[in-house]
């Protein structure tokens, strides 16, 4: 219950911020190119709050927190006084019209910027991109326990943020990717991640599908609880380490369930622990058990101790080294995110990928619940996603509009009100089918 007003709590916040800033791009760009600003909403909807201004603008903050808009004196949405009309936004310039409306989705950029210079003056705390464990592509393609991931495809990577971004582009065009690592004995070595061998419609392509565990998310072998099962029945305990299985070294808790899994039920196997500095053998016989959830699996009745991985790097810089390096954060993850819809635009990427109101709300929540820095993070991506949404093409975002303005200066005449309206509703139905699809998603991973 607690992450679910969380996430409404910080949804709220999110939104109320990056609307509020887009919006305020519109309204403050319009009052300096001369356009009377009749209302300022943050929210859609039944108004929660409301005032008039000196300058004569309606300031609202609306019950449904999903947008907000500024709407201007236009004679085309009704009677204008004739002592007003150089005041009207329609009879303003092609020029400042197109200013008027870029303006949200430039200051969304500004904000993306400012926000990335903010995360790396206080510091993202993150992981180094430090392999643990290796199987499926990876261990097919050499890479070893121990290889730190240097660059991927070319591009630096300095923590498995940075990693995890350019490995799932290279998932999603299923190609070999060459990868420099510093390996555990420290040499410099060039590894070919073979993606092609990943399934061609598979969703997944995070760091499990490519078949890399960051070091960090390793398990220490150590019992944390032994369940009803062969384990009790054979003495194991709480605060054991397994050293081996059969023979066979365990380095980590994940290579536990594996073993037992690979060997047949009713085969007893010699299980290895440490327990008070000294080493005991003990013969287990796995058994089918079943989880909480009902389903079963091959095991002994056995769960890890957690622990919580720690940070082990942290991306920080001073107010003047972070002012270039928030530009280039900016300048590549709207690279990105563009390539990302050019592949879902190209059905080379799944539309999974698009998350809606409740997705974007979870995140904000576990993001403002990781510190400041990984907060700024998230509404830095968020605001620089709704900037590159707003400039697409679509009729009824600000891209429509700015692309009836194009139309206008290259024609010397406006779009007729036919061909806008017919415009108009083309654009609601593809943002109503976006917003379905997005709804769509958010509700698919809430049941997964």
């Amino acid at each position: 219950m607690g992450d679910f007003f969380g996430s409404i709590w910080w949804l709220i916040v999110t939104l109320g911020l990056l609307v509020t800033f887009h919006e305020f791009g519109h309204f403050i760009v319009a009052r300096k190119l001369g356009v009377r600003v009749l209302r300022f909403s943050v929210g859609f909807g039944r108004a929660l709050w409301r005032r008039v201004g000196r300058d004569g603008t309606e300031y609202v903050v609306a019950a449904i927190p999903l947008g907000g808009y500024v709407k201007m004196l236009d004679e085309r949405e009704g009677e204008v006084d004739p002592a007003e009309s150089h005041l009207a936004f329609n009879r303003k310039s092609v020029a400042k019209r197109f200013a008027i409306v870029a303006a949200g989705p430039i200051f969304n950029l500004v904000f993306a910027v400012a926000a990335f210079w903010a995360m790396f003056v206080v510091g993202k705390p993150d992981y180094q991109p430090i392999v643990g464990r290796v199987d499926g592509i990876a261990a097919a393609s050499g890479f070893e326990r121990g290889d730190k991931l240097v660059r991927v495809a070319g591009e630096p990577v300095a923590t498995w943020t940075d990693a995890t971004l350019f490995l799932a582009k290279a998932a999603i065009d299923r190609e070999p990717t060459a990868i420099e690592v510093l390996d555990a004995r420290g040499s410099t070595r060039t590894r070919t991640l073979d993606l092609t061998k990943m399934a061609p419609q598979a969703d997944d392509i995070g760091l499990g599908a490519i078949g890399m565990v960051p070091a960090q998310f390793l398990l220490k072998p150590e019992i944390g609880e032994v369940r009803q099962g062969p384990a009790g029945r054979a003495g194991l305990r709480a605060g054991d380490v397994i050293e081996s299985i059969d023979g066979t070294a365990v380095a980590d808790f994940g290579e536990v369930s594996k073993l037992l899994t690979a060997l047949p039920t009713g085969t007893a196997v010699d299980i290895v622990v440490t327990r008070g500095g000294e080493r005991r053998s003990f013969a287990v016989t796995p058994e089918k058990l079943r989880q909480d959830d009902g389903t079963e699996y091959v095991g002994i009745g056995i769960a890890p101790k957690r622990a919580t991985a720690e940070y082990d790097a942290v991306l920080r810089y001073g107010p003047v080294a972070a002012i270039p390096a928030a530009f280039a954060e900016t300048w590549r993850m709207t690279r990105e995110t563009l390539a990302l819809l050019k592949r879902m635009v190209l059905g080379q990427a799944s539309l999974k990928n698009i998350s809606g109101p409740i997705s974007i709300a979870q995140f904000a929540n576990a993001s403002a619940e990781l510190g400041v820095a990984w907060f700024l993070f998230f509404l830095a991506v968020l605001s620089l996603s709704i900037a590159i949404m707003n400039l697409l093409p679509i009729p009824i975002l600000d891209g429509g509009h700015l692309l009836y303005y194009l139309i206008e200066a290259v024609k010397g005449s406006p779009v007729s009100e036919k061909a806008m309206a017919a415009g108009q509703y083309v654009g609601l139905a593809m943002l109503a089918g976006l917003m379905g699809l997005a709804f769509y998603n958010d509700i698919l991973r809430l049941l997964s």
